[in-house]
């Protein structure tokens, strides 16, 4: 396995779990009551929570909704279509194309 094979393993497995526990993140806010420093919920509370926070700052909630887990799964998914995606920029040096 070469190096270029290596990375898109690993960015598609990180990408999309990070595009999943946004998508957990999203549920949660559902139910506020949930202790977000409680296991289970700090599962998915620990790694969201470096990204949710500094965008929360930048974007302020719509009636009152927190919307910046749906932001961050519509970045997290853009980025891994970019670089993994059918004409993605990793996916296109695997298969050794040029640019």
């Amino acid at each position: 396995m070469d190096s270029v094979a290596i990375a898109t393993l690993v960015l598609g497995l990180l990408l999309g779990a990070m595009t999943f526990l946004f998508i957990f993140r999203i549920v949660l806010t559902w139910y506020p009551q949930a202790d977000l420093t409680r296991f289970p919920f700090n599962v998915i509370a620990v790694p969201t929570e470096p990204f949710l926070a500094p965008s929360r700052k930048i974007v302020s909630p719509i009636g009152g909704v927190d919307i910046t887990p749906i932001l961050w799964v519509g970045i997290f998914s853009f980025v891994r279509e970019i670089l993994l995606g059918q004409q993605g920029l990793l996916t296109m040096m695997l298969q050794g194309k040029s640019f």
